[in-house]
């Protein structure tokens, strides 16, 4: 059974297009190695410029695999370098009942 996830990653100082672009590249990875579903990725943008991602793991051992795997581990490791990880509690947005965000093209 697929899993959902939102991740929520904010640019370091003059990292948002590098952020984007890793963004962009980790999806095709995660679609070209078949670790998520068939479903559409969304990427979004909180106020403060935060980015989004919700995606659909395939299954749990999709995910252990991408852990495991040296290509997925490589690109993680450049989100390292262009944006620190944050719950999203932490966004002004997920305090709302209705938490919007903008759209984007990634």
């Amino acid at each position: 059974m697929g899993r959902f996830v939102i991740t929520s990653f904010r640019p370091k100082p003059g990292q948002q297009q590098a952020l984007l672009a890793v963004i962009d590249r980790h999806w095709r990875l995660l679609q070209a190695e078949e670790l998520v579903t068939e479903r559409p990725r969304y990427a979004m943008q909180a106020a403060d410029g935060t980015v989004l991602e919700i995606f659909e793991w395939r299954s749990a051992q999709a995910v252990a695999a991408a852990h495991q795997h040296p290509l997925v581990q490589a690109l993680w490791a450049e989100f390292d370098s262009v944006c620190d990880y944050l719950p999203l509690a932490a966004l002004a947005e997920a305090q709302q009942p209705f938490a919007e965000f903008t759209p984007l093209d990634s």
